[in-house]
């Protein structure tokens, strides 16, 4: 029978997060116990393993390898069978997979890009073992941290931290201001969505109907004269002016500018060169004065003609979807992006644009800021139905107000120093996205939509942000 591990066995993970994964690394078993599962370098060190086989003896030898970002524990029996199966208990712990004899030339050559917790019961497991929370984070393996565009393929490394999941929804919910009977309306967010032509009425309406169900208390929009009276049939909550296309545009959305707390720019805007103009004037404006900046859908493409509007101002969320990302990458970057590589690309693209916070949307989001990354990997569902980004959009023009608000006011205790309050705003908002569509999809499968998903915010947040 092989050896179990029993509960009683904690792992220090912590101190060789950020290092434990290099190539060729030799890995020595001792008998009973596990002294050091790298070198010193790694310093990763654990209390004696106990087995059901008292008398074990003998070592196992192997080697860690990275193949293209799938990281492989590669044991060779020396002289005990019992000890080698608790070592690759153990490691299996640790993610790995285990394999015995030479390491599969297809996986050397593979392209595809998985973490090593890609399922919850194994972050779960991984939590329940060493007694600690767990988040993944990648980085370029290079020394210096910098990706050249021309470098070609860069060898992405397994880093962790103590911000897990839990950790990140817990500072997200720390930032949420309680409600109490003093507030008064509009403190709790006053959010404007820049957005909405003929052509496209529902996008502006998602993004700020979701602002308002995530718990703002004022939403407006500001869309083109032919789009005002439908955005405003979809629902009363809306405050909706048809101002966009008015030759007095830029000035009439200045002077609403002060009364709001973040600004969500792109959902349904089009394409016209006079809209785009406008809302150029409109985003200097804003920065001007400072404040949160969401950038969405056809902002994105206006970004990608003029990447200066946005260079450089850190208090902007731009959130591409994968077609969108390549686009903007190659501009900014002058070269096409590497897609076996997607968390260096995410981050290069957010370093040339000055530090702009980044939310690359796909099966996993990646969210960095040129120096920090967090990779929201929660369950969603098969099902992506149209609208889903501008629903993302507003919860971010939300939770960005309800993060800056946390920094402004130097509430240290809530812990968002420790990721920056637009990843923090970010994080939250893309777990509650993926959650939405999870309950949507499991009430109505194939058919669900973007508004079946605004109608699972309530429960959602619930879930995610108030309960204990």
């Amino acid at each position: 029978m092989a050896p179990k591990i029993k509960s009683s066995v904690k792992v220090n993970y912590t101190q060789a997060a950020r290092e434990y994964l290099a190539s060729n690394y030799t890995v020595t078993l001792p008998k009973k116990a596990i002294k050091d599962i790298l070198d010193n370098t790694t310093q990763i060190k654990t209390e004696p393993i106990k087995t059901e086989h008292a008398a074990d003896v003998g070592e196992v030898k192997g080697s860690i390898e990275c193949c293209r970002n799938r990281h492989i524990l590669n044991l060779h029996q020396k002289n005990n069978h019992s000890l080698m199966r608790t070592a690759e208990q153990v490691f299996e712990l640790f993610g790995f997979k285990i394999t015995t004899g030479r390491i599969d030339s297809l996986l050397r050559k593979s392209k595809n890009w998985a973490s090593n917790f890609s399922r919850d019961s194994d972050r779960r497991r991984y939590e329940n073992f060493c007694n600690e929370p767990y988040v993944q984070h990648f980085t370029p393996k290079r020394s210096d941290d910098r990706l050249s565009p021309t470098s070609g393929h860069v060898r992405s490394t397994f880093l962790m931290s103590t911000l897990s999941h839990s950790h990140v929804i817990q500072i997200a919910k720390s930032v949420i201001p309680p409600l109490h009977h003093g507030m008064h309306k509009g403190q709790a967010g006053r959010v404007a969505v820049l957005g909405g032509c003929q052509e496209y009425t529902g996008a502006p309406y998602f993004a700020a109907i979701t602002a308002l169900k995530v718990g703002a208390d004022l939403s407006h929009v500001f869309c083109t004269s032919s789009a005002a009276t439908v955005i405003k049939s979809y629902s009363p909550e809306l405050i909706v002016h048809p101002v966009l296309d008015s030759l007095t545009a830029v000035t009439e959305i200045s002077q609403w500018l002060p009364r709001f707390h973040s600004l969500v720019v792109g959902p349904g805007l089009g394409r016209d060169e006079q809209l785009l103009e406008i809302v150029s004037e409109v985003i200097q404006k804003a920065r001007e004065q400072q404040l949160p900046i969401v950038i969405d859908a056809d902002g994105l493409f206006l970004v990608t003609q003029n990447p200066d509007i946005i260079r450089g101002y850190t208090n902007a969320v731009l959130t591409p979807n994968v077609a969108e990302f390549d686009r903007l990458y190659e501009r900014v970057l002058g070269t096409k992006q590497d897609p076996s590589e997607p968390i260096a690309m995410a981050k290069e693209l957010s370093k040339q644009l000055g530090h702009v916070t980044v939310v690359q949307k796909g099966s996993h989001d990646i969210i960095t800021n040129g120096d920090k990354v967090l990779v929201c990997s929660e369950e969603g569902s098969p099902r992506r139905c149209g609208g889903q980004g501008d629903l993302l959009s507003g919860a971010l023009g939300t939770f960005l107000f309800w993060s800056k608000q946390a920094v402004d006011s130097n509430n240290e205790s809530c812990g968002i120093d420790q990721c920056g309050y637009t990843l923090c705003a970010a994080y939250a908002s893309c777990s509650l996205t993926r959650l939405c569509n999870k309950m949507a999809f499991r009430e109505n499968g194939r058919s669900t939509t973007t508004t079946d998903m605004i109608a699972q915010i309530s429960k959602a947040f619930i879930t995610l942000y108030e309960k204990n």
